[in-house]
């Protein structure tokens, strides 16, 4: 920690907000979520990450609604990401993708 003026501590990294201020307690949330996580499960061997997913979602579509607000158009977020656990269950032993059935346009 770092002293500031007036005697005012602030962590040694600080957080970068999320891009709409709308969404910053749910990046909070996912981000502690997400710490807790890869500290107490990943690194002691447990990689299943969907405890975080249903806060991630959340947080997922609120930034996406902000970029609209914005109008900052970006084909990449038109994608759902998911867990790491979803993406081994259709990744086949030699590493390729299966086929979900379903089609960008």
């Amino acid at each position: 920690m770092n002293l500031l003026k007036g005697g005012h501590r602030t962590s040694r990294y600080q957080r970068m907000n999320s891009i709409g201020d709308d969404c910053n307690e749910l990046k909070k949330q996912y981000d502690a979520c997400f710490n807790n996580w890869f500290s107490e499960r990943f690194l002691k061997g447990e990689t299943d990450d969907s405890v975080c997913a249903p806060i991630f979602k959340v947080y997922q579509e609120c930034v996406k609604r902000a970029m609209r607000e914005q109008k900052i158009e970006l084909r990449e977020i038109e994608t759902d990401y998911s867990t790491g656990t979803e993406y081994d269950n259709n990744t086949t032993a030699s590493g390729s993708k299966h086929q979900s059935g379903q089609s960008k346009s």
